[in-house]
């Protein structure tokens, strides 16, 4: 068994076509097949169904790919390792997001002590995060859902109350708090449908009994405050956000039932090798989403 023929093997397993594969790899089609073939007489089992001119992975075929992958993954990371620790690394960290808002007090926070270092960020769903995390694309992820997995490491970095923001003169402005199935009836301004923030709040709202009259929906935190001041809804907002840029118009409730928080973690996979300067920035994240924590424990 040879590495040219895993790294054959992987690159037809993944298109399932054995010209395009032979095209990618800049081979001619008959020897990538030879290859193959010889790869399953060694084996002793085949790792494609044919039918045809078509392929398609088979069970057994799965399976040896995994472990291909798995190879190709620790050898790239030896590679990372021996570059960090002969000092021929370049000093930058990948990093995927589902809350983008804390990317720039976070970044320039760190880069102000490290100006060298090189940021690769991606803005992803949480399965996706999972699925970079299990491949070893990214070093971290920052996310509000946990991210959970045999070789994940998710820890988290602190707990932030969610409040709802009402436009000025709402019948409810003149409230502190506000119990949540008192707004079932309310027009509601929301993020879209598939983030981690508008999940965990329709979640809020099938706890007190209601599924929300959603009016307006975006991606834009901005926007969603400008349609909540001209009174086209309310809408749920985080500590985070009203700690870094309250809005003296809007009037914040506070919710008393349900309980509505989240959760924001860091996660890491344990076969990715963390270079020095990763490891600087776990700590410097801990440290300053604790510092963060102090602040909201102080806002009234």
């Amino acid at each position: 068994m040879e590495f040219l023929q895993l790294k054959y093997f992987q690159t037809v397993a993944r298109l399932e076509h054995m010209t395009k594969a032979a095209e990618e790899l800049r081979i001619a089609q008959p020897s990538l097949s030879k290859t193959i073939a010889r790869l399953e007489e060694d084996l002793g089992v085949p790792l494609f169904d044919r039918q045809g001119r078509k392929i398609k992975l088979n069970s057994f075929g799965k399976v040896f790919l995994e472990r291909v992958e798995r190879a190709f993954n620790e050898l790239s990371e030896g590679k990372r390792e021996l570059k960090d620790l002969a000092g021929l690394s370049q000093e930058s960290i990948t990093l995927a997001v589902s809350i983008p808002r804390i990317l720039p007090d976070l970044l320039g926070s760190f880069l102000s002590q490290y100006p060298h270092v090189r940021f690769q960020q991606f803005l992803v769903s949480t399965s996706a995060m999972k699925r970079q995390l299990k491949n070893m694309e990214i070093d971290f992820c920052i996310s509000s859902v946990p991210i959970e997995g045999p070789e994940i490491v998710w820890e988290p970095l602190m707990t932030e109350e969610i409040f709802l923001i009402v436009p000025p003169g709402h019948r409810l402005a003149g409230r502190d708090n506000i119990d949540l199935h008192e707004v079932k009836d309310e027009s509601f301004i929301s993020m879209n449908a598939g983030y981690g923030f508008r999940n965990l709040t329709d979640g809020f709202c099938r706890e007190a009994g209601f599924i929300p009259h959603i009016a307006f929906e975006g991606d834009e935190p901005g926007v969603i405050g400008d349609l909540v001041r001209q009174g086209l809804g309310i809408t749920f907002v985080p500590a985070l956000t009203l700690l870094w840029n309250s809005d003296p118009v809007s009037k914040r409730l506070r919710i008393t039932e349900p309980k509505c928080q989240r959760t924001i973690g860091l996660g890491w996979s344990k076969r990715r090798y963390l270079s020095s300067v990763a490891q600087q920035f776990r700590q410097f994240v801990i440290k300053y989403f604790s510092n963060i924590s102090s602040q909201l424990e102080e806002m009234p």
